[in-house]
């Protein structure tokens, strides 16, 4: 990091025109004295060396005025905000205290620098949000929405200012948390505008070639795009004229993140994506005729063009949780082209443009802020189930999910993900009704907990008195409140069967006239299989290990350590003393850092993946499912970058331990010469060695050459390595890859 903090030539003029824009801006909102004093505590900063460029080699003082500009103009936010972004980093350098803050701006200023100071330590700790300080992030953002708005405007600075950048890496970190955090998060929020130009920059920086490939052939086909929009607004607006109305029409192109992720999904070229613009009505309309304008534009447009009522949304009857009030429909314009249309108002075309503030300067609009508090409030409740991992699947699963609008008996409204379940809306009534829900009951009709919920549902929820969450219905529930809610029961009911099968375990060692030893008691666990003490009595709860297999355990154990078994009588055993190396790898394994693999591993559940299909003796990570269980993959796997980048706070470090012994399929792919008798030489390498089982095999021959696959069972990679070297041995054979 550079530690330079003097402003070059170039720095001090961009300053100056930064400070009278800024000031320009913040003049209204602003109390006296606010300025002078946010001008002192600059320059004792500049004084102090207290302040330090960032990773990118960005001057913080002209960061801070950008990131403050862009929540002033972009966003709609007030004095609190501006000042907020503008003290933080001098609270963070030390030249400022928070104390100071709330003493000449007040509690208001004061909240928000402590929100800002608790997200800069994180990322002091790592630059990418990561499982281990992903809760401290939620808790800031949960405590003020402003902050998570502050958050988005820095995050949005950045991006526009690290085009010429020579830290490539820290340029691809900031760009992927970007495109699956903050662009999310501004989605939520309702800043669209924001959350467009997030991922665009993301694209940009993460796949060049995609970005610039699709804005090079969005500026040759701009002039005709142009025209035809022109040829469609034309005829509308005669019409919305001769109706009276007050409007504005304007064409909008999708953005390139938008057509990127159509070109995937119908995999297409550029030229077979045709919806790349959208037209949007925009209505100067009094408050009591806002609705009325807007279907009166609807009624116009379905007369003048067929529409398709499969695009058809309606975020006016009922508005999206952030606010977002609009209609949607696609309709055959000229040529036969299906065209988008957005109709709205101008005040819901500033909601849509600049978010949640927006609605601040309105009286009266449901949705919006209570919307978002309520999404807040379900952070909170998930925050309380305490893990982290399931948690950040979560939140980001719940930041992009569209709606559905779901009613009780009584008519009262609940908004719910996409694909919401009865179990989801149960919990969103009360925690207790989800916890003893056992199905429900829609338009006189029995459903289960599992039946997905339609926008429109009247929803009456069954309980049951004796009914408890089962393990799976995480599978069933998709909202973050109800997995949270279900996670928490479980982990009661956990700790209440393990209190039970500890003190059963505690009463059959009284029979016995013994007197556990806390040590004695942990070797022999271990040694069973158990590397965390929960796992141990859980599994003496629901029965998976027996009572007597404990007491034997520990009774042998007991002989050892005064000397009445030798190190090979216990070993000739069912199992094994530990060595001081074991027991370090198992307190490490208990403390979730490393997952250390052998036969005998018991009480978690992992299985080896199958895109890489590790065995014995290769390099490998474990990842956390987002259902439960580890993956074990190997470490040059084709999936491992994907999974490092998106979802880095669920890998885990893992070995092996032991010997190998079990055998695995391995397949190799064999390329040479089409040369007579080339396949038996293969086969008889594999059938002379005893240890190895030939699976499959598969060849292709083609002008000459020949390419094959062959599975084959082993036991470790050593003996893949030596199996590899003899089939390059063979004559004719050009190459042999791993698969």
């Amino acid at each position: 990091m550079q530690t330079n903090i003097a402003f070059t030539p170039a720095e001090a003029a961009l300053l100056r025109n930064l400070y009278r824009q800024l000031l320009r801006l913040a003049a209204p909102e602003l109390v006296a004295g606010d300025t002078d004093k946010v001008r002192a505590y600059l320059r004792r900063a500049a004084a102090t060396d207290a302040l330090r460029r960032d990773v990118f080699g960005r001057h913080p003082i002209i960061t801070d005025m950008q990131t403050a500009i862009i929540v002033a103009t972009e966003i709609g936010l007030s004095r609190g905000s501006m000042l907020g972004v503008l003290l933080s980093d001098l609270v963070i350098g030390g030249a400022v205290t928070t104390d100071e803050v709330r003493a000449n701006f007040g509690d208001d200023v004061a909240r928000i620098v402590h929100g800002m100071t608790r997200i800069n330590d994180l990322y002091q700790k790592n630059p990418v949000v990561e499982s281990e300080n992903f809760r401290q992030l939620l808790l800031s953002f949960a405590e003020d929405m402003r902050v998570i708005l502050i958050a988005i405007a820095s995050r949005v600075c950045v991006m526009r200012n690290i085009k010429d950048a020579d830290n490539d890496e820290a340029r691809r970190k900031v760009s992927t948390e970007a495109a699956y955090l903050y662009a999310p998060l501004a989605h939520k929020l309702g800043l669209y505008k924001l959350k467009s130009e997030l991922e665009d920059l993301s694209l940009k920086y993460l796949e060049h070639d995609a970005y610039y490939h699709i804005k090079e052939k969005l500026n040759a086909t701009k002039r005709s795009r142009d025209a035809y929009i022109e040829r469609f607004i034309q005829p509308v607006s005669q019409r919305l004229e001769e109706a009276g109305l007050k409007f504005h029409i304007k064409g909008r192109t999708k953005s390139i993140h938008s057509i990127w992720q159509k070109m995937k999904k119908q995999h297409c070229p550029f030229e077979g994506v045709y919806d790349l613009f959208a037209i949007r009505v925009i209505l100067d309309s009094a408050p009591e005729r806002e609705k009325q304008d807007c279907w009166q534009v609807f009624s116009i447009l379905t007369d003048m063009y067929q529409p398709n009522p499969k695009r058809m949304r309606d975020w006016l009857s009922i508005p999206k949780s952030n606010g977002y009030e609009s209609l949607h429909i696609t309709v055959l314009g000229p040529e036969q082209k299906w065209v988008e249309v957005q109709i709205r108002t101008e005040r819901m075309d500033e909601v849509a443009e600049r978010g949640l503030a927006a609605h601040w300067r309105y009286k009266g609009v449901k949705g919006g802020e209570a919307g978002v508090e309520q999404w807040l409030q379900s952070i909170r409740s998930a925050l309380e189930a305490g893990d982290d991992l399931q948690l950040m699947d979560q939140f980001r699963m719940d930041l992009m999910e569209d709606e559905v609008f779901v009613f009780t008996p009584r008519g009262d409204l609940f908004k719910l993900p996409q694909g919401a379940t009865v179990l989801d809306f149960a919990y969103a009534i009360h925690t207790k009704v989800g916890n003893t829900c056992t199905g429900g009951r829609i338009g006189g009709k029995m459903v289960t907990l599992r039946h997905k919920l339609q926008s429109g549902d009247q929803v009456e929820i069954m309980t049951h008195a004796n009914q408890v969450p089962k393990q799976d219905w995480l599978a069933v529930a998709v909202t973050g409140r109800a997995r949270s809610k279900i996670r928490q029961a479980l982990k009661e009911q956990d700790a209440r069967q393990a209190a039970f099968a500890k003190e059963e375990l505690e009463r059959k060692f009284r029979n016995r006239k013994l007197d556990i030893d806390e040590a004695t008691l942990m070797h022999a666990m271990n040694r069973l299989g158990y590397k965390v003490v929960t796992q141990f009595y859980k599994a003496l709860a629901d029965g998976s290990l027996d009572m007597a297999q404990v007491m034997e355990a520990y009774t042998t154990q007991q002989r050892y350590d005064r000397g009445e078994l030798a190190a090979q009588t216990l070993s000739a055993n069912t199992y094994s003393l530990p060595t001081e190396a074991e027991r370090t790898a198992s307190r490490t394994s208990a403390h979730g850092d490393v997952l250390v693999i052998d036969q005998n591993l018991r009480g978690i559940d992992f299985q080896l993946a199958r895109c890489c299909h590790p065995v014995y003796g290769d390099e490998v990570f474990g990842f956390l499912m987002a259902g439960g269980g580890i993956k074990v993959h190997r470490r040059d796997c084709p999936n491992a970058q994907r999974l490092r980048e998106r979802y880095g706070y669920r890998i885990i470090d893992a070995r092996w331990a032991g010997k190998g012994g079990t055998q695995y399929a391995i397949t190799l792919r064999v390329v040479g010469n089409d040369d007579l008798g080339i396949v038996n030489n293969i086969t008889s390498i594999i059938s002379k060695d005893e240890k190895l089982l030939l699976r499959s095999i598969s060849i292709d021959s083609h002008d000459g050459l020949f390419s094959g696959t062959l599975t084959v069972m082993l036991d470790d990679t050593s003996r893949l390595r030596g199996l590899m070297q003899k089939l390059e041995g063979v004559k004719g054979v050009k190459g042999v890859t791993r698969l």
